[in-house]
């Protein structure tokens, strides 16, 4: 049961975090009761967080709330974050900066060894340029957190005063952001007088699921919190959600430390490698357009509806349980992916 001294801990502590609007929230919670029937497993709802609002919306919004606040308490005037070329973070990092009058320069490497014209241009990338982020293009193996800080340190001696945001927002601040959703879940499922058996995700950097095994933890720990990797690099993923989720319980000054048992991650859904179509994710985003008019993205969303379409063949969830998908946004990604997707 959930321990109500916890949940208000839990409330109070966030509550004390410097944090900026930058989201419509609440994100709507709805049921898939079409694909919850073809599937004929536990009845599936969606938590609509690719409708966050900011630059087409997306989970990161919910992490540059705390994220931004951080940067301007330091009084930065730029903010200098990383990715993929196809990178939502970076996209949603821009639009951010873009609202809140933020210089923004961007480290974009070729980490996906797929591709081509539509994937260069259109897409994410296109809209960190509408946004006035400045792009700086790296190959795959470059070192990305070096990169960054070797622009941060050419920006100062110009006079100007940066702010680094790692990759996906993934860290203690930027996954607080999932602390503060995991809460706004609690009371909408209290809302609609349901249980929720598990929420399954896409993870990769590892602040989503860091932030949401943490609140839970603290707002009902019988809630299974499953990630699938999409990085193609479970063991990597899994020491990371470990690490942040026990930094943000620590911020937040909770008692005890999060259960070994509170983490979960699938693996085996990503493909080849973080980026890569694979046939499951394609069927998946097909399902779900088909039956639910709902659109999921190639990199993320597509292959953690896999994942979780997996799970449900496999017999993880009964007939009556509920089940969370946490739609984590991405949409842009659909255009220059559209090969993959009608071949």
């Amino acid at each position: 049961m959930p321990d109500a001294g916890a949940r208000a801990d839990l409330e109070r502590a966030l509550a004390a975090q410097p944090r900026l609007s930058l989201a419509h929230l609440p994100t709507p919670l709805e049921p898939l009761d079409r694909l919850s029937a073809e599937l004929g497993g536990p009845r599936i709802l969606v938590k609509r967080d690719d409708c966050s609002g900011l630059g087409l919306g997306g989970n990161k919004t919910r992490k540059l709330e705390f994220l931004m606040a951080e940067a301007r308490a330091q009084g930065a005037d730029t903010v200098i974050s990383t990715g993929g070329i196809q990178s939502n973070h970076v996209r949603q990092t821009a639009a951010a900066a873009a609202k809140l009058g933020l210089a923004c320069e961007l480290v974009l490497t070729r980490v996906v060894p797929w591709g081509g014209a539509d994937y260069e241009l259109s897409g994410n990338i296109q809209l960190d340029r509408l946004f006035a982020a400045r792009l700086h293009l790296h190959d795959g193996d470059t070192d990305r957190g070096a990169a960054m800080e070797a622009l941060a340190e050419a920006l100062r001696r110009e006079g100007r005063t940066p702010f680094v945001i790692p990759t996906g927002g993934s860290n203690t601040t930027g996954a607080l952001g999932y602390a503060a959703a995991a809460l706004e879940l609690h009371r909408q499922l209290a809302e609609l007088d349901l249980r929720a058996n598990a929420i399954v995700h896409a993870t990769s950097s590892g602040g989503t699921q860091a932030g949401l095994t943490a609140g839970f933890a603290a707002l009902d720990p019988s809630v299974e919190i499953i990630g699938i990797d999409v990085d193609a690099n479970p063991a990597a993923v899994l020491a990371e959600v470990r690490r942040l989720a026990q930094a943000v319980w620590d911020r937040l000054a909770l008692d005890g430390q999060v259960p070994e048992e509170a983490f979960r991650l699938e693996s085996g859904h990503a493909g080849a490698a973080y980026g890569v179509p694979t046939p499951e994710m394609r069927d998946a985003v097909r399902l779900s357009a088909r039956l639910e008019g709902l659109l999921l993205d190639p990199v993320y969303g597509g292959k953690a509806m896999a994942g979780l379409m997996a799970l449900v063949a496999a017999g993880r969830f009964s007939a009556a349980d509920h089940v969370i998908f946490l739609h984590t946004g991405g949409m842009p990604a659909l255009f220059p992916y559209r090969e993959a997707l009608e071949s």
